[in-house]
């Protein structure tokens, strides 16, 4: 018997028997929920993707590999490049350390070092082998457009450049495990020099403490171990979050550090047993190992004080709820690409600091701008430089009560209060993950509350090359899923507009957009949306033709949808938000590609950056 459909609350699709009520993706697992279930005009306006979460779509994960190859190759998808290149990291400084120690153990002209101080002398020396290859790799990854160079090199599909931050920290951590090896051994150097130095126990004590304070590679040493305490100290997770300016001022200690590296093996200290003792060749190489990594750094230093003396102004300031200011400036010799960042100074509030905010304007436009979440002290102070009035937290209206589209605060020609916007330095723009969004024909984007921010950009520019507007470039992108995950709708009110524009435009389907709503909804407000959605054509919450979901997204459903729609495709996700979302998007990528057919390549937006503390 054909299924019945004259009920508005029918999710079937078609007839069969695998068409039932309860399997539809937006019924609630409890008992009760019924607020969520569909009439048949939101059944209408569901998105191809949500169509077919039936079923049909419900099927496990691929089945996994048997043989190595095909195992290997799925651990390549996403895993591979990332953990081959940090074990060759890993593998090199084994090497090292194992050549340096056989190296101090054997050579001919160390005889009488090691038969003072022992085993802890090569100990000593080798760890600060290992430390002189970490100078190598310590500045590079900070070096933000020789990275960005770098990401557009074949280069990019062998060495993960969007996880430059991390190998920052694990070369740090390296630094500080190495230089804990090397002071713990010259402490049991220096205890041995003292005993053979004086024969009573003051003197041995006095001794000991000439060793650490009153010889040249006693004090250096000592002057970078407390800069290195003080920059690891401020750059830990919490305390970066919580006291950002001071980690930023004292990161700018590794000056210091470098100085008193360079300094420290000059002094010769403990000599060979034949001359030439302590020739050039053998103390004081710091700046050798040094000099590839700073001579890049310092000429990115130089180059964002050029650009920043670029031609630079604000053009617009638009205020939007949700305490959301829009900044759009234009700046000469300047050219973007979707998914880039940039970093923002304004000499106003502080000459020294630079903060970096994603991008919001696409390649195509003749500006470039960015979405601000004012929430810490920078952009606070911003957001009153520039004529924002938000309420303060906790206050009246902490929402803000501007229009969903924002209200202009003031341009370049029609300031605030008559007087001139401030001016604001650029740095960038600069790659990242999301900007590899071109290399796919198919790409699931999801963004979580405010991390929504970077799809702004690529989601613009998507709709430009697929509409050839703008003299846009052409794109092999066909289909583009995207999925908001919002606790509350007002989280980034301006975003609307966008939505709107690009469903409008998108005329052949080729955006898909996704909305979940995770937070509570009142019973009464349950009752208004489902008597105002009755009939309609668009969303009572969104104003889009596409239909408000509640609660999380079962990614059970959603990956193997795009597995029957898209076989043997590669499938780009990009994700900007809370590490948890992107952890359980990581599994289901790797859960549910498959070496022959579809392939789901993870790439985390991650925001950019060292600095998570008051940036959208």
């Amino acid at each position: 018997m054909a299924t019945n459909r004259s009920s508005g609350l029918d999710f079937s699709d078609g007839t069969g028997p695998n068409r039932t009520f309860e399997q539809h993706p937006d019924l609630q697992e409890k008992p009760g929920a019924t607020h969520l279930q569909r009439n048949k005009t939101e059944r209408r306006r569901l998105q191809g993707l949500q169509r077919t979460l039936t079923t049909t779509s419900l099927s496990s994960s691929p089945p996994k590999p048997k043989t190595a190859m095909r195992k290997f190759d799925l651990w390549m998808i996403n895993e591979g490049g990332r953990q081959l290149f940090f074990g060759v990291w890993v593998f090199l400084h084994l090497l090292v350390f194992a050549f340096g120690f056989v190296h101090y153990q054997l050579k001919d002209n160390l005889t009488q070092a090691r038969a003072t101080f022992g085993i802890t002398f090569a100990i000593a020396r080798t760890a600060a082998l290992v430390l002189h290859v970490d100078v190598i790799f310590i500045l590079l990854p900070v070096c933000r457009n020789f990275i960005s160079m770098l990401r557009r090199t074949p280069l990019n599909d062998i060495i993960p450049f969007d996880k430059n931050i991390t190998f920052h920290k694990a070369t740090a951590w390296s630094i500080v495990a190495g230089t804990v090896i090397h002071i713990l051994a010259h402490m049991v150097n220096f205890y041995k020099l003292a005993m053979v130095a004086a024969p009573t126990t003051g003197g041995r004590f006095v001794a000991f403490l000439a060793a650490n304070f009153a010889t040249g590679p006693g004090v250096t040493g000592w002057i970078m171990t407390a800069a290195l305490g003080i920059m690891v100290f401020f750059a830990r997770e919490k305390v970066r979050r919580a006291t950002f300016e001071r980690f930023w001022y004292s990161h700018h200690l590794f000056i210091v550090f470098f100085i008193c590296w360079q300094l420290h093996g000059m002094f010769c200290m403990i000599k060979p047993d034949r001359p030439p003792y302590c020739s050039s060749d053998t103390i004081g190489v710091f700046w050798r190992y040094w000099l590839i990594g700073g001579v890049i750094w310092i000429s990115e230093r130089i180059l964002r004080e050029v650009r920043s003396r670029h031609y630079t102004y604000i053009s617009k300031i638009i205020q939007h709820p949700s305490n959301v200011m829009e900044v759009q400036i234009k700046k000469e010799k300047t050219t973007t690409r979707a998914g880039q960042y940039i970093f923002l100074s304004c000499p106003e509030v502080s000459y020294f600091q630079w903060h970096p905010f994603t991008l919001t304007s696409a390649p195509e436009e003749d500006y470039i701008s960015v979405h601000i979440r004012v929430a810490g002290d920078f952009t606070t102070a911003l957001a009153k430089a520039v004529g924002c009035d938000f309420p303060q937290k906790g206050g009246k209206g902490e929402k803000g009560d501007s229009p969903a589209g924002g209200k202009v605060v003031g341009t370049n020609t029609n300031p605030p209060l008559n007087r001139a916007l401030p001016r604001v330095m650029v740095d960038g723009p600069f790659g990242s993950a999301s900007e590899d969004f071109l290399n796919f024909e198919t790409v699931l984007l999801v963004g979580a509350g405010i991390g929504v921010t970077p799809f702004a950009s690529i989601l613009k520019s998507i709709w430009y090359r697929m509409n050839n507007l703008n003299n846009s470039k052409p794109t092999r992108l066909s289909k583009v899923y995207f999925t908001w995950v919002i606790r509350d709708y007002g989280t980034a009110e301006w975003f609307h507009s966008l939505l709107h524009a690009i469903e409008e435009q998108d005329t052949m389907g080729r955006i898909e957009i996704n909305i979940y709503l995770t937070a509570k909804i009142k019973e009464d407000e349950m009752n208004n949306i489902i008597v105002q959605d009755v009939g309609a054509e668009k969303d009572a919450i969104t104003s889009l033709r596409a239909p408000t979901h509640f609660g999380r997204p079962n990614w059970d459903r959603v990956f193997p949808s795009i597995v029957e729609k898209h076989p043997e495709t590669d499938v780009g996700v990009f994700f900007c938000g809370p590490p948890q979302l992107s952890r359980l998007l990581h599994q289901m990528s790797n859960k549910y590609s498959d070496p022959k057919g579809t392939r789901f390549f993870f790439g985390k937006g991650e925001f950019p950056f060292l600095f998570k503390k008051i940036f959208t």
